[in-house]
C-alpha cells in the first residue's frame, strides 16, 4: 500500500474536475481525498495500491472533464500509516503555495442544460440561468480564490433542497456546480421601463424579445455586462441606436436565432460554423450573401457582418415568440468606455438610450466583452479576444526568467500575466484613454495578478511617453519596487508573434496606424529583424514616410493624407475643390493644406493604416474614419470583389517601399477602371511589396522565417498575397492564430519581450 499526494495545476477550478477526482479515485478503489485551493490548483492525497495509484494518474491526465486544461501534476510520496476509509470532496483551503492556474473562461451553455431548458417536465424547464459543471460563468463572477460558491456572485442565492441534492449527489452532472440555481433560489429576471420602473410581466424575457422585434430598444444584462439590442429588420431602431450612441458608421454585433438562419442572410463556411456553435461562442465575422435582406444600417460599407449565437438560457428564450432571425446584441458602454455592468450605472448611462431593460439580479463581478474573430481560409484570426477565451492561458515552450505584469498600449487594449511558460491574456479593456478605461485596466491587472497567484518582477509598457497605460507602468513600478520595461510598439508585436510559434528568428513585417519609433517618429509600416540568439530587435526596412498635414487630424479626415501624398506629384486642388463637402471649413480648409504640403515642414510617417486611409479617400470609399481603421476596412471590403490591373511593380528604394508611385497611379486611373480593380491592384502592391522587403532582408541575414503581424494583419487580401510571395520565396510565413494581431496582443509582446528579451 503506498500513500501519495498529488497537486495539479491548470484550469481545474469550475470544470467539474474535483467531481471527476472523485469518480476516477471510486473507480480505482481510492481512499484519500481532493479539494480546491487558493492558488486555483487541487490537491489531492490517495491511499491504496501502487497498481491502483497509477492507474488513477493515468486516467487524470486521459480521461480530464473536456474543459479542464491540466498544466503540471506534482507527486510525492508520503509515509506513515493509512488514514481514510473513504474517498472524499473535502473544503476548500485558501492555502496558496503554486502559481499559475486561474478560473477558466465563461462557457456558452451546455447541450444537456439546453434540452433541459427546453423539457416542460425538467424542474429548470424555462430557467433562463441553467447551468452545470460544463457550462455557464466562471471568470465574470469570481471575487476570490478558491472557486466555490462563497466566493462568487451565487452566494447572494442559497441553493433549495431541490438544488442541493444534485449539488451532494456523486452521479448527477451538477455535482460540486458552484452556479446551479433553479427557478426556486437562483437569480431571477424582470423588465423595467428605460427609468427603472417594474413592468408586472409573467414571462420577461419573451416580452422583452417582442418589443425589440416590434422595433423598441432593450438593453439586456448579460453574464459579464449589459447589451443593447434591437431588430436587424427595421431601420427605425437602428437610426436611434446610432444618433444616441454617436456611432454613424461603426458596425453592430448581432446574435441570430440558431445557424439556419445565419444561413439565410450570410455566408458560413464549416469551419466558421463549427467556430460560431462552440462554447467559446464568439462573433464571427461573415461574408454578407447575395441575398443580405438585414438592415443595411447594420455593417455600413463592409462585404461582412459581425454574428454570434446564444450562449445563455435566456438569449434563447429571447427569440421564442417572434420570426426576427436576429438581433442587433452591441456592447452597451458609453464612447471610449467600459462595457457597463451595475444595474445604477446602466440606468443612469442608458435610460436615455434604450426604451425598456431586461435587467437580472446577480452581480457581475468582472465586466467582460464577447470575443470577435474572422476566418482566413482556414485559420483563424483574433480581432478581439475576451470573453470564452480570456482569461485561458497561451502556453509557451519555454519558461520566462522572470513574472512580468504588461498593459499594453492605448487601443483596443489587454493586460498580460507572464509567468514561466504561460501567458494570460486579460479581456478586452478597450481604449485606455480616459480615467474609467484606466482604472479597469488596473483593476484587471490586480485580478489577474490574485487570480494565478504570481509575484511580479517587472511591469512592461509602451515606448510612448504619453500614454495613459506607460503612466500608470511607471506608477505601479515606483510603488512596487518592479522592474520598468519600455517596448517599441511594432518590436512587442513580433515578439508576440515570434513566441507564439516558439521562433528564435523571425523578419515581421508589421504594419498598423500608429506606433511611437525608437526615433520618436509614427511607424505603422516596418520591416523589424528580430532574434532571441543576439537579444536584439532592430527596424530593417519600412515604408516611404508621409506627410500627415494637420497631424493627428490627418489619421480622422483621409482627404488629408491623400493630399500630402498626391501634391508631391500632381496639382491637386482642383481635385480637393471638387470634394469640398468632405471638409469641414470648405475651400478654407483646402488651401491651407495645400499651403502646409507646400511647406513642406509637417509630421511623417511609415504607417501602412494612413497609406490605405488616403486610397479609400482617392476612390471615394471612405473620407473620415468614424472609428479604428474604417477607412482601411471599407477598401478591404471593395477590393475583394477586384482584380489587379494595375500590375505594378513595387518600388524599392534601399531599404524603403515607394508608396507614392502607387497613389499617384490609383488616382490617376480612377476613371479608366474600376473602384474594385484599383482598390486591390493597391493591396497587392503594399503586400507584395513588403514581402519582397522582407524576403531580401531574411536572405541577407540568413533567416528562415517571414511573419506578419499588426492591425492590416487581420486583412485577408494582405495575408494571403503576403503569404504566396513568402513561400514562392522558400521561407516560411506565419500568422497569429492565438492571439490578435492588432492591438490586443500587444501586451502579450510586451510581456513575452520583458521576460525573454530583458535581463
Amino acid at each position: 500500500m503506498v500513500r501519495v499526494k498529488v497537486r495539479v495545476t491548470g484550469i481545474i477550478q469550475g470544470v467539474g474536475f474535483r467531481p471527476f477526482i472523485y469518480r476516477i479515485a471510486a473507480k480505482n478503489s481510492l481512499k484519500g481525498y481532493v479539494r480546491n485551493m487558493g492558488d486555483a490548483g487541487v490537491e489531492i492525497l490517495l491511499e491504496g495500491t501502487e497498481k491502483a495509484v497509477n492507474s488513477f494518474l493515468k486516467d487524470l491526465k486521459e480521461k480530464k472533464p473536456p474543459l479542464a486544461q491540466i498544466h503540471e501534476v506534482i507527486t510525492v510520496e508520503l509515509g506513515g500509516e493509512n488514514e481514510y476509509t473513504d474517498f472524499k470532496i473535502y473544503e476548500s483551503s485558501k492555502k496558496a503555495e503554486l502559481s499559475g492556474s486561474v478560473i477558466p473562461p465563461d462557457i456558452a451553455i451546455c447541450g444537456e442544460c439546453l434540452k433541459e431548458l427546453r423539457n416542460k417536465d425538467n424542474p429548470r424547464y424555462d430557467y433562463f440561468f441553467i447551468t452545470c459543471t460544463d457550462c455557464g460563468p466562471r471568470y465574470t463572477i469570481i471575487e476570490r480564490l478558491p472557486y466555490d460558491r462563497e466566493n462568487t456572485t451565487m452566494r447572494d442565492f442559497p441553493m433549495c433542497s431541490f438544488c442541493q441534492s444534485e449539488y451532494a449527489d456523486p452521479s448527477n452532472r451538477r455535482f460540486h456546480a458552484q452556479t446551479v440555481a433553479c427557478p426556486k433560489c437562483g437569480p431571477k429576471v424582470y423588465l423595467t421601463t428605460c427609468k427603472g420602473e417594474l413592468i408586472p410581466s409573467e414571462d420577461p424575457i419573451r416580452e422583452a424579445g417582442k418589443l425589440i422585434a416590434e422595433g423598441f430598444i432593450v438593453a439586456i444584462k448579460g453574464y459579464g455586462g449589459f447589451h443593447v439590442a434591437a431588430a436587424t429588420t427595421r431601420d427605425e431602431p437602428l437610426v436611434r441606436l446610432r444618433q444616441v450612441k454617436h456611432r454613424r458608421q461603426k458596425p453592430f454585433a448581432i446574435m441570430a436565432r440558431d445557424l439556419e438562419a445565419i444561413k439565410s442572410f450570410a455566408e458560413v463556411s464549416p469551419k466558421e460554423a463549427e467556430l460560431l456553435a462552440s462554447y467559446m461562442r464568439p462573433i464571427v465575422l461573415l461574408k454578407k450573401s447575395s441575398n443580405f435582406y438585414l438592415s443595411d444600417l447594420i455593417a455600413p460599407g463592409l462585404h461582412n457582418v459581425g454574428v454570434m449565437l446564444p450562449y445563455t438560457g435566456l438569449h434563447y428564450m429571447l427569440f421564442d415568440s417572434i420570426d426576427e432571425p436576429a438581433f442587433v446584441m452591441t456592447s452597451a458602454n458609453p464612447p471610449n468606455q467600459p462595457i457597463v455592468k451595475d444595474d445604477g450605472e446602466a440606468l443612469k448611462i442608458l435610460g436615455n438610450i434604450v426604451d425598456y431593460f431586461l435587467f437580472h439580479n446577480r452581480r457581475i463581478a468582472h465586466r467582460c466583452d464577447d470575443s470577435v474573430m474572422r476566418l482566413h481560409g482556414e485559420k483563424q484570426v483574433f480581432v478581439r479576444r475576451s470573453r470564452g477565451y480570456a482569461p485561458a492561458p497561451i502556453i509557451l515552450t519555454e519558461k520566462a526568467g522572470k513574472c512580468v505584469l504588461a498593459l499594453g498600449g492605448e487601443l483596443n487594449n489587454t493586460a498580460c500575466i507572464l509567468l514561466g511558460n504561460k501567458a494570460f491574456i486579460s479581456q478586452h479593456i478597450g481604449d485606455v484613454e480616459n480615467v474609467e478605461t484606466r482604472d479597469f485596466l488596473g483593476n484587471v491587472a490586480k485580478h489577474l495578478i490574485h487570480l494565478t497567484n504570481s509575484k511580479v518582477d517587472a511591469v512592461a509598457c509602451d515606448l510612448h511617453p504619453k500614454f495613459t497605460t506607460t503612466r500608470l507602468a511607471h506608477d505601479l513600478a515606483t510603488l512596487n519596487h518592479w522592474q520598468l520595461i519600455q517596448v517599441q510598439h511594432h518590436f512587442a508585436h513580433v515578439a508576440a508573434l515570434m513566441a507564439e510559434h516558439n521562433i528564435a528568428e523571425m523578419v515581421g513585417v508589421c504594419c498598423d496606424g500608429y506606433g511611437y519609433g525608437v526615433d520618436g517618429e509614427a511607424w505603422g509600416g516596418e520591416i523589424i529583424l528580430g532574434s532571441r540568439n543576439s537579444l536584439e530587435f532592430k527596424r530593417v526596412a519600412h515604408l516611404e514616410k508621409q506627410p500627415l498635414i494637420g497631424g493627428d487630424l490627418a489619421a480622422i479626415y483621409p482627404l488629408r493624407m491623400a493630399a500630402g501624398i498626391l501634391n508631391k506629384k500632381v496639382h491637386v486642388e482642383e481635385w480637393l475643390i471638387q470634394n469640398k463637402q468632405h471638409f469641414r471649413h470648405g475651400e478654407n480648409e483646402i488651401q491651407l493644406i495645400l499651403q502646409q504640403s507646400n511647406r513642406g515642414r509637417n509630421f511623417e510617417t511609415s504607417s501602412c493604416g494612413r497609406v490605405l486611409d488616403a486610397l479609400a479617400a482617392v476612390l471615394g470609399v471612405c473620407y473620415e474614419r468614424t472609428y479604428e481603421g474604417e477607412p482601411a476596412m471599407k477598401l478591404e471590403s471593395t477590393a475583394l470583389e477586384g482584380k489587379d490591373v494595375l500590375k505594378l511593380n513595387p518600388i524599392i528604394e534601399g531599404d524603403i517601399l515607394n508608396t507614392t508611385e502607387m497613389v499617384l497611379q490609383v488616382f490617376e486611373n480612377r476613371e479608366k477602371h474600376a473602384m474594385a480593380d484599383l482598390a486591390f491592384s493597391a493591396h497587392v502592391y503594399l503586400a507584395k511589396g513588403l514581402a519582397t522587403l522582407a524576403i531580401e532582408k531574411a536572405l541577407e541575414n540568413d533567416v528562415k522565417v517571414v511573419g506578419f503581424s499588426g492591425g492590416v494583419a487581420s486583412n485577408e487580401i494582405f495575408t494571403r498575397v503576403m503569404r504566396e510571395t513568402v513561400e514562392a520565396a522558400g521561407l516560411r510565413f506565419l500568422v497569429h492564430e492565438a492571439v490578435p494581431p492588432g492591438d490586443g496582443g500587444v501586451s502579450f509582446g510586451q510581456a513575452v519581450f520583458g521576460g525573454f528579451f530583458q535581463f
